[in-house]
């Protein structure tokens, strides 16, 4: 089978946006959410089993419905983040969810007042929905009246998502100009970062200035609205449902403990030295006396091998059938349903992810395909991604994802098992040290670098209840890089700019320490699988199966793992180490 770059296909939910049947669904949508509001009648601490479970088998399924709306919209908007249609219907998904979930909202309510004898006597016969109502009740101390909840998730909409929204149509529509070859160019920011990872110092030099000279003179703007999102967090996480801290209120959405995402931070934040020895290893290896930023992606060799579509997806699809033959039949499922949207376009949102909407549709799958090698390995992490969707999808719809942090694990340990599965058919040294380097390149893009991301945000949401200005969170960013870098790297002052370029800061804040668990985790189970061979991949395999479906330390309890301890942590970190001894006796 030949594989050719092209855009997603969205048949699977709708055929258009102006489709009878997306009209359909928005009726039925309303017509299952009325026939939920019957239900609070029934919604006594006498409830019955059966009864009980019959409503949350209908809430599932309006569930359902719901994510097939709003994932349409989404990805419609992520496919063109300049399409008028895709925004509209965007916008008009976003009002009328909120609608719907403040109707539904006395379920989730009651569930969370009810008393501990008969909320437990409900779980032990919920089978599937166990963890899921469980959680739920996590959320008790943290949960306002119901006119509050209504009022919260109305706002919502013309709030901090009509914000990020917005953000997300100002910067995709963002036209970067650098010389290559002697002419000029236009160019996405997904092509512009292409540049930085090639071997011409100047070139790559060119590539950041020109991306922090974007976001740069957008800079004032684009930091007040992170000053609002920072705000709306704090009025709606720490005032009114009284977490502890901004960064208690995702810690309680990942279901981590406090405790473990304040040691793997303070472990990271140790381990800095790490990867500023390794950044030494690189200027020597470069000829340089000191890297600049420009220069931490840069290659170590003069290797500018590229690979295309084809070739690409047949490499990640073998990497993943050697290591089990069921893992690459899911993968290729991806690209034979057209899930898959691997173009290079203008208004096509950057980046890479991919989206699962419900258990009986194959996720969806954007990366921006380039032929580099770090373009296969974002192929290999987001169909990882898809895999772990797809062997957990005997789940309910509400069970099937796991949290943040565990969501990480099959990507990463996919683009693992790419690069063992390169070095094993690359005979080019040149090649074959690139691909070595990257290895360490890209525990620090998701280890380090991530860490820190998340310690300036621990910082900035504190300045910015202190009315700190657009500036001086600006210096703040400059002086934490200067931390995570040491003497190592020369840090130009344009980069004071990069946190306004992190859509996550602004959709999803504290979301980056995930990347950070997730890969440690995996540098753990990898050593394991390296270890134990054969005898291993049932008891990783068993771990993405579960899913959602129970809580994140009862899942890592099972294969061993103490998160909760700075050693665990401290593990990883080790195996990074030893990698960069390999080099330094290069």
């Amino acid at each position: 089978m030949t594989f050719t770059q092209s855009a997603w296909s969205l048949n699977d939910l709708f055929p258009a946006v102006d489709s009878p049947e997306l009209e359909t669904a928005f009726k039925h949508l309303e017509a299952q959410i009325a026939e939920f509001e019957e239900s609070r009648a029934d919604l006594t601490p006498e409830i019955s089993s059966a009864k009980f479970l019959s409503i949350v088998a209908e809430s599932e399924q309006a569930a359902r419905t719901a994510w097939r709306l709003d994932g349409f919209a989404s990805l419609l908007f992520a496919g063109d983040t300049q399409d008028q249609a895709a925004l509209a219907l965007l916008g008009r998904v976003q009002q009328f969810m909120a609608e719907m979930q403040n109707k539904t909202l006395f379920f989730s309510l009651w569930w969370k007042d009810l008393d501990e004898t008969n909320a437990q006597r409900l779980i032990d016969v919920s089978g599937d929905y166990r963890y899921y109502l469980e959680e739920m009740r996590h959320y008790k101390l943290h949960t306002l009246t119901e006119p509050e909840e209504k009022i919260i998730n109305l706002k919502n909409v013309t709030g901090s998502e009509a914000l990020t929204n917005l953000y997300d149509a100002i910067t995709n529509h963002y036209v970067f100009r650098v010389e290559v070859g002697g002419e000029v160019q236009e160019m996405t920011r997904g092509e512009l970062m292409s540049y930085v990872r090639q071997s011409d110092p100047d070139l790559r030099a060119r590539a950041y200035q020109e991306l922090y000279r974007i976001y740069g003179e957008n800079g004032p703007i684009l930091g007040q609205m992170y000053q609002t999102v920072v705000r709306d967090w704090q009025i709606e996480n720490v005032k009114l449902r009284k977490y502890a801290t901004p960064l208690a209120a995702r810690n309680l959405a990942n279901d981590i403990p406090n405790d473990v995402v304040e040691t793997l931070l303070e472990t990271a934040r140790k381990n800095a030295p790490i990867f500023q020895r390794f950044f030494k290893v690189k200027a020597r290896l470069l000829g340089l006396d000191k890297l600049r930023r420009y220069d931490v992606y840069a290659p170590v060799s003069q290797a500018e091998k590229t690979y295309d579509f084809n070739a690409a997806v047949e490499m990640v699809l073998d990497s993943f059938r050697q290591f089990q033959p069921q893992m690459g039949d899911l993968a290729q499922r991806v690209l034979e349903t057209s899930h898959l949207d691997s173009e290079v376009r203008k208004g096509k949102r950057g980046g890479a992810f991919c989206a699962t909407l419900t258990p009986d549709l194959t996720p969806w799958v954007l990366v921006n395909y380039q032929g580099r090698s770090d373009d296969v390995a974002t192929l290999a992490h987001e169909l990882g991604h898809a895999i772990h969707s797809m062997l957990a999808e005997g789940h309910t719809a509400f069970t099937q994802q796991s949290c943040l942090p565990l969501a990480e694990t099959a990507s990463t340990f996919g683009e693992m098992m790419l690069v063992d599965r390169l070095l094993a058919r690359e005979s080019d040294p040149a090649v074959r040290r690139d691909m070595l380097f990257r290895q360490i390149d890209d525990a620090y893009a998701t280890i380090m670098r991530q860490s820190f991301f998340a310690l300036f945000e621990k910082e900035a949401h504190e300045m910015v209840q202190k009315n700190a200005s657009v500036d001086e969170l600006a210096a703040a960013y400059l002086e934490n890089l200067k931390i995570q870098f040491g003497d190592s790297v020369e840090v130009s002052d344009e980069f004071k700019w990069e946190w306004v370029s992190i859509p996550h800061f602004y959709h999803t804040p504290f979301y980056v320490y995930a990347y950070a668990f997730g890969q440690l985790l995996v540098f753990a189970l990898y050593k394991q699988f390296k270890a134990e061979g054969e005898a291993f991949k049932p008891r990783y395999l068993q771990i993405l199966a579960a899913g959602g479906s129970e809580s994140p330390e009862a899942i890592l309890t099972r294969a061993g793992i103490d998160m909760h301890s700075a050693a665990f942590w401290q593990g990883g970190f080790d195996v990074i180490s030893e990698l960069v001894d390999q080099l330094e006796k290069m």
